[in-house]
C-alpha cells in the first residue's frame, strides 16, 4: 500500500528515482498492519528532529528485512546533516540487500543532492514504501495521520503560504490573562509552563508584542536554555520599547524586531548596535509579517502575545491552531474559523496527538443532537443537587436547575411558584422559557445576588452532571487539548456568539472541569 519504489541496480544515477503508486496488494514484509507499523515508526523517529530541521521536513527512514525485523533506522537531524536514508543504510549494513525501506515522506534529490536516493540504490534495497494519499485500507489511517502530524507545519505552510502558527495563552475563568497591575508573569500551572517550553522548542520562532515585552521583560527561552532556541520576534508599531531588555541579549539566540516604516530611527540604530535585526513594513500587520517569514523559510511560529495582538493575528487569518493548555484553557474572542489547512483522505482537520482522528482543535457544541451535544445544558441528564439546608432535589437537566436558581430564596409566592413550575417542566426548553420569561417580565423576583453567583451555580450543576455520569466524564476528558465553544449565536455570555464575539463562559467552565478531572485522575493514579 502507499507508494512503492522498485529499485534497480545501477552504477550511477542517470536520472532521478521515481516513486510510483503500488498497483498490487502484496506485502513483502508480512501483513499490511506490519507495514503500517513500520511507517508509523518512521514518523515517530522523524519527530525527534522537531525544532531542528526547518525549513526541511521531519524525515524518518526504517529498513525492515523480509523476515519482518527492523535492520536499521535513522532521521534527518537538521539541514545539512546526514540524510535519514543514509543513517538507516549504515545501521542495517549487509541486511539492506532485498530489504524494504519505509519512509514517512517520498525521497528526493533536495537541491540536486542525490545522496539519499543513491544510498538506497547502492545498498540494493529491494523496495521503498512511502505513505501516500491514495490509501485503500483502513489499516493505514493511523499511519497516515502520524505522517501528516509529524510534518503538519510543512503541509500547512505549503497550502497557506504562511508559517504554521500556534497561539498559546493562558486565561483565568473570568477572562483575565494577567493581574490588573500587570505584574503576573505566569497565571498558569507548572505543567502548563513546561508545555510552553516544549512548544517553543518545536517552533522556529516566538512572537510577542511590545506590551508583553514592556510589562514582562521575557527571555523566551526554550527547554530551560537547553536544545533548540527559536528566533525571538517582537512586533511593535511605534517601537516604544525599553533600551535595556532581556530580548536585546543575543548571546544565545537572535532577536528580530518588526515595526512600521520610519518608527524611531535612533532607537533602530541602538538595536542594530546590539546585534538586533530590525525589519520595517509599510503597514505593520500579522498577515504581511507572516508572509515575510514564509519567504525566509520559517515553518512554525508560536504566538505568546497579549490579547490585542492575538486578536489581530486571529482576525488576519494567520493563526492555525489555539495551543492546548491542559490545566488552564481559555477562549479568545473574536475567533473566526481557524481550522488548519492540512489535507487528509476525506476531510480537512487539524491533527494533534491529544485529539481523536476526527476532531479539530476547536470543538463546537450547541444542539443536543450534535456530536458533542451532551455538553449542552439541555441534554436529558437528571442531576441531584443539595440546597442550603442540605436537602437533595432532582432536576431533569442542568437547564432546569440553573433557571430555577434565579428565583430560589426570594420571599415572594410568585417566585416560589416559578421555581416549582420550572422544576416540573417537561423539557429543558420549557424550563428555559419559563425562567427567561419571568426574568424579563418580573425582574424584581430575581434574587439580588444573581449576577454574582450565576457562574458558581452553573459550575455546581455541571460538576454534578459530569461526576455522576461516567460516559459523560469520559467524553469530556477525551477532548483534552481542545478549546470547547458553546456555539449559540445569540447568547453572548454563555456562548461564543455568531462571529466569536461571545464570552463563552459555558465552554470555559467545561474546560475548567476537564482540567480538574484530569488532575484528580493523575493524583489518584
Amino acid at each position: 500500500m502507499g507508494f512503492s519504489l522498485m529499485v534497480q541496480s545501477v552504477g550511477a544515477l542517470a536520472s532521478p528515482m521515481v516513486c510510483k503508486a503500488s498497483t498490487n496488494s502484496r506485502s513483502i514484509n508480512g501483513t499490511h498492519a506490519q507495514e503500517a507499523a513500520y511507517i508509523r515508526r518512521a514518523a515517530e523517529i522523524a519527530d525527534k528532529s522537531a525544532g531542528f530541521t526547518s525549513p526541511h521536513p521531519n524525515f524518518g527512514c526504517v529498513i525492515a528485512t523480509a523476515s519482518g525485523n527492523i535492520a536499521g533506522e535513522g532521521y534527518l537531524y537538521a539541514q545539512g546533516t546526514k540524510p535519514a536514508e543514509v543513517q538507516a543504510v549504515e545501521a542495517a549494513g549487509d541486511l539492506c540487500r532485498g530489504a524494504t525501506a519505509y519512509l514517512n515522506l517520498e525521497p528526493g534529490d533536495c537541491h540536486d543532492d542525490p545522496t539519499a536516493v543513491s544510498a538506497l540504490v547502492q545498498a540494493k534495497i529491494g523496495r521503498v514504501d512511502v505513505l501516500g494519499e491514495d490509501l485503500r485500507s483502513k489499516i493505514f489511517e493511523e499511519a497516515q495521520k502520524a505522517c501528516q502530524l509529524v510534518n503538519a507545519p510543512l503541509i500547512c505552510r505549503a497550502c497557506s503560504r504562511i508559517p504554521f502558527s500556534v497561539l498559546k495563552y493562558a486565561m483565568t475563568l473570568d477572562g483575565k490573562i494577567a493581574t490588573n497591575s500587570g505584574h503576573a508573569a505566569w497565571i498558569s500551572s507548572k505543567e502548563s509552563r513546561n508545555l510552553v517550553f516544549q512548544l517553543r522548542g518545536r517552533s522556529d520562532a516566538v512572537v510577542v508584542g511590545g506590551n508583553t515585552m514592556r510589562k514582562d521583560n521575557p527571555r523566551l527561552t526554550a527547554r530551560h536554555g537547553c536544545g533548540h532556541m527559536p528566533l525571538r520576534i517582537v512586533m511593535s508599531q511605534t517601537l516604544n520599547l525599553p533600551e535595556e531588555a532581556n530580548l536585546w541579549d543575543i548571546s544565545e539566540v537572535s532577536t528580530l524586531v518588526v515595526t512600521q516604516r520610519g518608527a524611531r530611527r535612533r532607537f533602530q540604530k541602538l538595536l542594530a548596535s546590539k546585534g538586533v535585526e530590525v525589519v520595517e513594513f509599510d503597514v505593520l500587520n500579522p498577515r504581511d509579517v507572516m508572509e515575510y517569514f514564509h519567504n525566509r523559510g520559517y515553518l512554525s511560529i508560536l504566538w505568546e502575545c497579549g490579547g490585542t495582538l492575538a486578536a489581530s493575528a486571529i482576525s488576519s487569518g494567520v493563526v492555525h491552531k489555539v495551543g492546548p493548555d491542559m490545566l488552564v484553557s481559555g477562549f479568545l474572542q473574536p475567533l473566526p474559523d481557524i481550522t488548519p489547512v492540512i489535507p487528509s483522505v476525506d476531510e480537512i482537520f487539524a491533527i494533534d496527538p491529544t485529539f481523536s482522528p476526527y476532531e479539530s482543535s476547536i470543538l463546537f457544541f450547541y444542539k443536543t443532537w450534535d456530536l458533542y451535544g451532551a455538553f449542552s445544558n439541555f441534554s436529558p441528564h437528571p442531576i441531584q443537587v443539595s440546597d442550603e439546608n442540605g436537602d437533595y432535589a432532582t432536576w431533569l437537566s442542568v437547564e432546569h436547575y440553573y433557571q430555577a436558581q434565579k428565583f430560589v430564596g426570594v420571599n415572594d409566592p410568585m417566585a416560589r411558584d416559578c421555581v416549582e413550575s420550572i422544576k416540573s417542566a417537561k423539557s429543558p426548553e420549557e424550563a428555559a422559557r419559563i425562567g427567561r420569561s419571568m426574568q424579563r417580565q418580573q425582574p424584581d423576583l430575581v434574587r439580588s445576588d444573581w449576577e454574582n453567583i450565576k457562574i458558581d451555580v452553573m459550575y455546581r450543576a455541571l460538576k454534578c452532571k459530569f461526576s455522576i455520569y461516567p460516559h459523560l466524564n469520559s467524553m469530556l476528558l477525551s477532548t483534552a487539548g481542545s478549546v470547547l465553544v458553546e456555539a449559540s449565536p445569540h447568547d453572548l455570555f454563555w456562548g461564543g456568539g455568531r462571529d466569536g464575539e461571545g464570552l463563552n463562559y459555558l465552554g470555559r467552565l467545561l474546560m475548567q472541569l476537564r482540567s480538574e478531572f484530569l488532575v484528580a485522575n493523575y493524583c489518584n493514579a
